[in-house]
């Protein structure tokens, strides 16, 4: 067990501001008409700490005729010698006519450049690829990585002193920081922005927990056809993402809590104006961030994460959020193979559920903004957090806070820690049992914690759809749903197929939860008994999942950590055997799909690319941390 995984309660005054960064050089004033432009000063070197256009300048093999071409294409498109000499900040379009939760990205950028400009910077906006979960095939998840990549890539090859992340939906968040990250140039996030609840006849309703609970009803026959399509017309009336603690809100709250966004940025509507002040002041604290040059690895630190995984547990947050975040660590040359599993489930002994929302509670993204958002959720985790981490602004989070003033007004989204909706441990790693070697329940949006049941065993998506509904399924309300074949590498990419629908016989005799097991991923608006990032995989022979059969034994204990089937290793070891023990893993497979196959890793690693991580393939022998 890992020590120390809690910071101590903070009950002395709040830290003052550490300095910041020193500050990147002053550019170079703008050449007076008739004047020696001195970038063309041949009798002055270029240096590897250059900024602004000077920086990252493409291998012609000298230098200066570098820049002069640089300059000259740049200035077809009319910018000015006082233009360009001033601090350049990049910010990421991920825009997409397929992507409904970044719609409003066009409006962002005008804002973040109208910051950018007002601060003395220089904005240049540049496109990478944007996923949308109902957009991308087979599932968003596979996307990531490469998302990361085009993100590090495009960082590390522009010259650019800064840069906004502009993202939203589930997977770009944590795609920008993974690859901010790698590229270690001062980032800034800015999320989209939650949409606004619905409504049917007289309830609100938003996606996507009330997609999903409303499609089981359809589906047992409590609601007809009529009704589902009125309800498809509701669930998402606005642009933006989606309206309860799912993975993009979860996401948007751990980004204040590692200290990358500003405090009050995470909750306010895509469609509000609010929205837009806020991206104004993120493109004025990017041209902050061009001058002090605080990179990402050195803002963040462990205390930096300690904190995003209380903040996790305290909003019942959606299960992909700890795949992110152990990715995001694992990209940190520091703090690589530091946080895991075991420090989240630390973390979740000594964090209470304390925010209302569903899946978890009752409430929208609407209802948390109203009641202070993240600004008064860390006022009142204060006593759990470490309030010295670093923020974007230079500052502690401490130093940051005290300047939120802790309204006090009658709301029930934020509970105290007096008070919490549940006592401890929202989110909970099965760390035991010999089903697997790691798994994830989210504790907080199911019933159950402790269930004995006979095994009904799926052995791929396609086999779940095609006997799910059969009548003549030997499957009862007691028995456990198995899914398999559908984790990082047997699923292409681990799908959100975790929540096996309930069986239709089932449904209509009132059955809205069933234990259910599986090596893939729900989504973050999901509730229900659903074990989930089962590992080792069922694909991999080594596991134990692969060769769990009809009738098996399988026993979920929450308290104990505990998902085991009960079986003798012996006739577990004759399974294995007969299924063979070489893992193919993409041998053949051209493109993205081969590289993805042969290197992705683990659940219990955050399902990245081995060669990304901060070790790289060669255990350590990558770019430096500077990103070189």
């Amino acid at each position: 067990m890992e020590q120390n995984t809690q910071p101590p309660p903070q009950t002395a005054s709040i830290p003052q501001p550490v300095p910041a960064p020193a500050a990147a050089p002053a550019a170079a004033p703008a050449p007076s008409a008739g004047s020696v432009n001195p970038d063309y000063d041949l009798s002055t070197p270029i240096d590897a700490n250059a900024t602004g256009l000077r920086q990252k300048l493409p291998g012609y093999g000298d230098a200066h005729f570098s820049l002069f071409m640089r300059k000259l294409f740049i200035k077809a498109l009319g910018y000015s010698e006082d233009a360009l000499s001033r601090p350049i900040i990049g910010i990421v379009n991920t825009y997409s006519a397929f992507n409904p939760c970044h719609s409003n990205v066009p409006q962002l950028i005008d804002a973040v450049k109208r910051g950018v400009q007002l601060s003395g910077g220089l904005a240049m906006d540049f496109p990478t690829i944007s996923l949308h979960e109902s957009f991308s095939s087979p599932t968003s998840m596979y996307l990531r990585n490469l998302m990361s990549m085009d993100t590090e890539e495009m960082i590390r090859a522009q010259p650019v002193d800064a840069v906004v992340l502009i993202g939203g939906c589930d997977k770009t968040t944590p795609a920008q920081l993974m690859g901010g990250i790698s590229a270690n140039k001062p980032i800034i996030h800015l999320v989209t922005g939650p949409m606004m609840p619905g409504n049917h006849k007289g309830v609100r309703i938003g996606a996507c927990t009330d997609c999903r609970s409303n499609w089981a009803k359809f589906r047992a026959g409590t609601i007809d056809i009529e009704d589902i399509s009125a309800l498809n017309e509701e669930l998402a009336p606005t642009g933006g993402t989606c309206g309860v603690m799912g993975t993009a809100s979860t996401m948007a709250c751990l980004l204040v809590a590692l200290g990358l966004m500003p405090l009050h940025s995470a909750t306010a509507p895509a469609v509000s104006s609010a929205r837009l002040r806020i991206a104004e002041q993120t493109g004025t604290h990017a041209v902050s961030l061009a001058r002090s040059r605080l990179a990402p690895q050195t803002l963040l630190t462990r205390a930096s994460f300690l904190n995003a995984l209380t903040v996790l547990q305290s909003l019942g947050g959606s299960t992909n959020a700890v795949l992110h975040l152990l990715a995001i660590a694992n990209r940190h040359p520091a703090l690589a193979g530091t946080i895991t599993l075991s420090t989240l489930a630390a973390i979740g002994r000594a964090t209470p559920l304390l925010v209302d929302l569903k899946p978890s509670g009752a409430g929208y993204m609407t209802d948390f903004h109203a009641a202070g958002g993240m600004p008064a959720l860390l006022h009142t985790l204060a006593p759990l957090l470490d309030l010295s981490a670093l923020t974007i602004t230079g500052e502690t989070l401490g130093a940051a806070l005290s300047t939120f003033r802790q309204g006090t007004f009658p709301q029930d989204v934020i509970h105290p820690l007096t008070n919490p909706l549940h006592p401890s441990s929202s989110l909970t790693p099965l760390l035991h049992g010999n089903l697997g070697g790691t798994a994830l329940l989210k504790t907080s949006a199911c019933a159950t914690r402790y269930h004995r049941g006979r095994a009904v065993v799926f052995h791929s998506a396609s086999d779940l759809a095609a006997r799910i509904d059969d009548p003549d399924l030997d499957v009862d309300r007691d028995s456990v749903l198995v899914l398999t074949h559908i984790g990082p590498v047997g699923g292409q990419g681990m799908p959100e197929a975790g929540v096996i629908p309930i069986p239709r016989k089932l449904a209509r005799q009132g059955v809205v939860d069933m234990v259910r097991v599986s090596d893939g991923r729900v989504s973050g608006t999901a509730g229900g008994t659903v074990v989930v990032h089962v590992s080792p995989e069922g694909a991999d022979p080594k596991g134990v999942l692969g060769v769990v059969r009809d009738g098996d034994w399988v026993v979920l204990d929450v308290g104990r950590g505990w998902l085991g089937v009960e079986v003798e290793e012996g006739e577990l070891e004759r399974r294995r055997g007969e299924r063979g023990k070489e893992w193919e893993r993409g041998r053949g497979e051209r493109g993205y799909r081969g590289l993805f196959l042969r290197e992705v890793n683990g659940a219990e690693e955050g399902v990245d690319f081995g060669f990304l991580t901060a070790g790289g393939p060669g255990g350590g022998e990558g770019r430096t941390a500077l990103g070189e």
